[in-house]
């Protein structure tokens, strides 16, 4: 009963339009109050406690990082040194905006950030040169989802920090599926490019192409800090967020100066509302997972399950589209908060890997992120293209089958996210 009445007031809240960190943390805290045995001493020690996780202390600097690379002109630079590589390719602009995005991802982890960051230039440009714009848009808003896959990925940390497993692990995993998705997307724009005679920039000249990737050295120099300086066994994932917040800060403001002293306490303003607001989902989230804890209904749905003898193929099926409906209606931070201590255990007992699981729930919540009604990167393309949601759906929808595509090799070939990791254990 106390289970039963915790779901139905959560999708009470929710269908009443109730944020949904409000929904979790009122539907935990009425469940305690009615069924549970808890005190709200206890309680509102288990919620200072949850914030307190060390591996969550990397999320304000991350974001940090991400607001100072995004306020900065690093993504001009990105784009910049994108073009100049593939622009002369077939659809060459569209494959420097994938390109561009895999390498914004990697400074940001964010994927609203990096379409933002990367859209609100390279949209424009291509619309100029003959692209379409239902093209463009839904080219970048696909594309900006490797935000949440390529680390340094916020979503990864938290995954990280709800199921106990390594984040250093977990960034590394991100490194070859991101990739690869980057690629599968490229593929793509280059066959319909050809096939639709889209233009091709002019090919860059070496010393273009040179000039471009040295003005863009210090934003990428920030991706072997954070990924180096962790398997190198210099800092930890944590540490490595504070440094990258530091570092971030430094190029922004004194090497390209595109932020002036006077501009950076708006900038930590606009990264503490965003920390504020992702702290607050996971703590009403982990206080959510806490009574489901307490109600033993992870255990009973792998028990469960064990005993019907079904096979780790078949449950990563029931995952997939269990996460693709989940991505539908919430957001990424807020999933893997609820879901993953419910499918860590029974992944864990039926031999699938801690880390290939989380590459598998982040993969899914790319898919949310551009699909309605919650879809985030729906809502931004439109801000920056000003198209209709329904509009932004319509072109975004044809490259959802690149990313379904991906889903299932991800699933199903394990070795994809594993390979690296395992390679530096």
């Amino acid at each position: 009963m106390n289970i039963a009445g915790l779901f139905i007031m959560l999708f009470v809240f929710m269908f009443l339009g109730t944020p949904v960190a409000v929904a979790l943390g009122l539907s935990s805290l009425l469940t305690i109050m009615l069924f549970g045995t808890d005190s709200l001493a206890s309680l509102s020690l288990k919620m200072f406690e949850s914030s307190e996780h060390f591996t969550l202390m990397a999320i304000p600097f991350f974001v940090l990082a991400g607001a100072f690379m995004t306020t900065g002109g690093v993504a001009k630079r990105m784009i910049r040194f994108a073009v100049a590589s593939v622009g002369h390719l077939h659809g060459g602009l569209a494959i420097a905006s994938v390109l561009a995005c895999c390498l914004f991802a990697a400074v940001s982890g964010s994927s609203p950030a990096t379409v933002v960051a990367v859209g609100s230039i390279v949209i424009a440009g291509m619309v100029r040169t003959g692209y379409p714009l239902p093209f463009a848009a839904g080219v970048v808003c696909n594309a900006g989802t490797l935000g949440i896959l390529i680390p340094p990925s916020i979503v990864l940390v938290v995954y990280g920090a709800a199921t106990e497993t390594s984040v250093g692990r977990l960034f590394m995993a991100g490194v070859v599926p991101g990739l690869l998705l980057g690629l599968a997307l490229m593929v793509t724009i280059y066959v319909v490019a050809r096939i639709k005679k889209y233009p091709r920039q002019p090919q860059a000249p070496l010393k273009e192409i040179l000039a471009a990737g040295r003005d863009s050295f210090w934003g990428l120099m920030l991706i072997v800090i954070i990924l180096g300086g962790i398997y190198g066994g210099i800092f930890t994932p944590t540490e490595a967020a504070a440094v990258s917040a530091v570092y971030a800060f430094f190029v922004a403001v004194f090497v390209y100066r595109d932020i002036g002293l006077r501009q950076v306490p708006a900038v930590l303003m606009d990264a503490s509302k965003v920390t504020v607001m992702l702290m607050f989902i996971i703590v009403n989230a982990l206080l959510f997972a806490h009574v489901l804890t307490t109600e033993r209904i992870p255990q009973v749905i792998a028990e469960q399950i064990i005993a019907w003898d079904m096979a780790s193929w078949q449950f990563l099926i029931v995952v997939n589209i269990l996460l693709l409906i989940g991505g539908m209606f919430m957001e990424p931070t807020g999933i893997i908060l609820i879901m993953a201590p419910i499918l860590f255990p029974i992944a864990t007992q039926l031999g699938i890997d801690p880390v290939h699981l989380g590459i598998i729930m982040v993969v899914n919540l790319e898919i949310g992120m551009v699909t309605p009604p919650i879809g985030l990167n729906l809502f931004v393309t439109a801000g920056i293209t000003k198209l209709s949601i329904g509009q932004v759906v319509r072109a975004a929808s044809p490259w959802l089958l690149v990313l379904l595509s991906f889903l299932m090799l991800i699933s199903y070939v394990p070795t994809i996210s594993l390979w690296l990791p395992n390679l530096l254990q």
